[in-house]
């Protein structure tokens, strides 16, 4: 089931180029505003009893291009990030860091997990803004494409065996980054620096995290181009691991590390993040 939210964030399942408003279907209340709309999160934690439910409700259908797709996340408790996943993109990072920081940081090669704020979550169709005081201080700004899980039933100590069984599903995410001294969690943590969309895709659609294809153009050309069964640290181990510092709640957003390819964007520039199964992920910058 692919369940996106749009418009004045209605819950809506995406069957082909139309989607079919679901939120009547919900048995809470529906709150409008994205600061207070604990009903998202109780989805995620609840959605195993619902989906059936969900499935087969009546509701007034529209065509995708008529609406505003939002992030398909409302106000996670927070983002945690995977770094250094990809051994190609650590390969890679030894060059980036000398040129942009004068030398290599050895502690940043190793696979962990960090947090970024979650005021930087852009929706579908949303501009990546570049910061210009970074700008103006001529840092590179960088994109990374990746794939995002989102928190269903949540957490803490969570075993690999059963970590997926704590996923309410999948999405495509960018973790713009300023490469600069500043810590991990500042550089990618400017409003507007976590694209994500179009929707959640639950789990019933991703039986395997680890067999999708990444794909982001820059412009039309290609720049990354990963199978998830490269990443060091799969996506079960990911969510064992972060459960294991701090307990995971519904709706919490995981992005799972960026492939190789990294590279600058600039204000102008057209993004196009495609994860296959999951859908593109359309941004501009300025």
């Amino acid at each position: 089931m692919r369940l996106a939210l749009f418009d004045d964030y209605r819950l809506g399942i995406v069957d082909g180029d139309r989607v079919r408003d679901v939120t009547a279907a919900l048995p809470y209340p529906h709150d409008p505003d994205p600061l207070t709309a604990g009903w998202w999160r109780a989805l995620c934690r609840d959605f195993a009893d619902l989906s059936a439910t969900l499935a087969g409700a009546d509701g007034p259908e529209h065509a995708l291009a008529d609406v505003r797709l939002r992030a398909p996340v409302l106000n996670p408790s927070k983002i945690i990030a995977a770094a250094s996943n990809y051994a190609e993109h650590v390969a890679e990072m030894h060059g980036v860091q000398e040129r942009t920081l004068g030398a290599v940081e050895a502690w940043m090669m190793s696979f962990d997990v960090f947090l970024k704020a979650t005021s930087s979550i852009a929706g579908p169709g949303e501009d990546i803004v570049l910061p210009a005081a970074v700008v103006a201080a001529g840092h590179e700004i960088h994109h990374e494409s990746e794939l995002v899980v989102v928190i269903g039933t949540g957490g803490r100590d969570i075993p690999v065996e059963t970590a997926l069984e704590h996923v309410f599903g999948y999405t495509v995410g960018l973790d713009i980054t300023v490469r600069s001294p500043a810590d991990r969690s500042r550089r990618k943590s400017y409003d507007t620096f976590s694209p994500l969309g179009p929707w959640v895709s639950t789990t019933a659609d991703v039986p395997d995290p680890q067999a999708l294809t990444i794909d982001l153009t820059v412009n039309g050309a290609t720049r990354q181009h990963v199978h998830t069964a490269d990443m060091l640290t799969g996506v079960a181990e990911i969510v064992a691991y972060a459960s294991a510092c701090m307990t995971l709640l519904p709706g919490d957003v995981v992005f799972t590390g960026a492939p190789p390819g990294v590279g600058p964007i600039a204000a102008g520039d057209d993004l196009r993040a495609t994860i296959s199964g999951l859908g593109e992920l359309h941004s501009r910058v300025r």
